[in-house]
């Protein structure tokens, strides 16, 4: 398990182009036969990837990190898969997963693996962690069954569905909150207008791009912005005082995790246009 920890305010304005990308940028997921993670002194998330192909694989931990006898002793995981057919195995209870389908790992799961139906076509999960105070039960969320929001317009270039998986509406959780969003063919924005959420952090992980297309992702202070440019399958941590926003090549699709003081998803503080620099 890869270790972050991210500057203040004042330490982010001084980092040069690489130095942002060690601090924020994960670039090692979706190894196939292994389970990457990324541990961040953000709200302590853990951000990671699992692709069984052709093995089992299973979610541990890493006592030096967490001191735990198990992932989930005292945690609380969303997953997604973008991949094809697969299997989450949860102590003994076993969950589809087709494509876009989520899962919720309730805190006190003891043993979590990671199967695929097809070898050569395998299951790809993306699952995001933070930690819980209290035993929910877990949950499978199936597509349809998530909340499905239409937002923006082709006039403004970011017309997009915003599916909601994990989320107080749907069921109960610690503080994670959880989902997928996907542009409209034509449109590249994503969370613009742009805000902050002093009260949580979040993840995006992108991808449908192809190998020479890119996301122009923006992070820092609104008045005084930096970039990142993330490519397919990457993923980007968001501090509580950073906007979150991007513009790519293309359109694409993006999966965001939620961890904080609260799950309100419209609990945002609003940037208007003009006052970005």
């Amino acid at each position: 398990m890869e270790v972050r920890y991210s500057p203040d305010k004042n330490g982010f304005k001084k980092m040069t182009t690489d130095e942002l990308r060690q601090s924020f940028l994960i670039e090692s997921l979706f190894v196939k036969n292994e389970v990457p993670m990324v541990y961040s002194d953000i709200d302590r998330s853990i951000t990671g990837s699992a692709v069984p192909a052709g093995k089992e694989l299973t979610l541990t931990a890493s006592k030096k990190e967490m001191a735990a006898e198990f992932f989930c002793e005292r945690r609380e995981v969303g997953v997604l898969n973008i991949g094809n057919k697969g299997k989450i195995i949860l102590d003994g209870a076993e969950y589809t997963m087709n494509f876009r389908d989520a899962l919720y790992i309730g805190r006190g799961t003891k043993e979590v693996k990671f199967l695929s139906d097809d070898p050569d076509k395998p299951a790809e999960f993306y699952f995001v962690s933070y930690p819980a105070h209290k035993e929910y039960p877990s949950k499978h969320i199936k597509y349809e069954d998530a909340i499905h929001r239409n937002l923006g317009s082709m006039e403004s270039s970011n017309k997009r569905t915003i599916h909601q998986y994990i989320l107080p509406e749907i069921l109960p959780t610690c503080q994670l909150a959880m989902g997928l969003t996907e542009l409209e063919e034509g449109c590249v924005w994503n969370t613009m207008p742009a805000h902050t959420h002093q009260r949580r952090s979040e993840v995006y992980m992108y991808f449908n791009l192809s190998e020479d297309d890119f996301v122009v992702h923006l992070i820092g202070d609104p008045k005084e912005t930096r970039h990142l440019i993330i490519r397919d399958r990457q993923a980007v941590l968001s501090t509580s005082w950073s906007l979150h926003s991007g513009c790519g090549t293309r359109s694409y699709s993006f999966i965001w995790a939620m961890g904080g003081e609260n799950q309100a998803f419209d609990d945002m503080d609003h940037i208007p246009m003009k006052e970005l620099r």
